[in-house]
């Protein structure tokens, strides 16, 4: 497999921090195919109130956001090439790092003005198959007082990062705790995890 740049330097931030950030994961006419897609699942009211727990309870004072589970068997063209492209990293990833990823994960993520997720951990205490998290953002034009940042724990303090469209946020499911902040815009995104067997 040829070196990749941009993923060799996602990789070593994640190495060096335990996470990474990608501005360039897709280009721009991508994440306005990738909006399209999501503004459809929203027009068909395919969108749902996101639990927490294996239960899946749903709990406002925790967790705003609705989702909605994408699946390669059903996958609008948008979202089928966001895949590949996350089947490739998974390949890249295994082929430089070793990591024996198998399998994925993903939803379009929806914040509502105002709502958050508050900190927490990726990985159930009874399931270690999440290894890495990953985030990529679908919001235009987004700036940093609209809010609704990632804030990420790590031993030296907290990192915000801004949510902005096309960047990519990949950190250890198991080893950084997380929230969203509120926003005064929807937020939205697809999320998910890159799991062994």
């Amino acid at each position: 497999m040829e070196p990749d740049l941009k993923f060799e330097g996602l990789i070593e931030q994640i190495l060096e921090k335990s996470y990474g950030i990608l501005d360039d994961f897709l280009d721009s006419s991508e994440v306005d195919d990738l909006n399209k897609s999501f503004n459809i699942r929203t027009e068909t009211n395919a969108f749902k109130k996101a639990g927490i727990s294996k239960n899946n309870e749903i709990a406002a004072e925790i967790r705003g956001d609705e989702i909605f589970w994408l699946d390669n068997t059903e996958a609008f063209p948008a979202e089928m090439k966001y895949l590949e492209k996350i089947e490739y990293l998974i390949r890249y990833l295994n082929f430089t790092c070793y990591l024996g990823l198998s399998s994925y994960e993903f939803h379009f993520a929806k914040y509502p003005v105002g709502t958050f997720y508050k900190r927490h951990l990726d990985r159930f205490s009874n399931d270690s198959r999440r290894k890495l998290s990953v985030v990529f953002y679908l919001n235009e034009n987004w700036t940093d007082d609209l809010g609704g940042q990632l804030r990420i724990y790590t031993t030296e303090g907290q990192t915000d990062i801004t949510p902005a469209g096309g960047r990519i946020v990949v950190f250890e499911s198991d080893k950084l705790e997380h929230e969203v902040l509120p926003a005064s815009r929807e937020r939205k995104s697809i999320t998910g995890w890159l799991k062994t067997s």
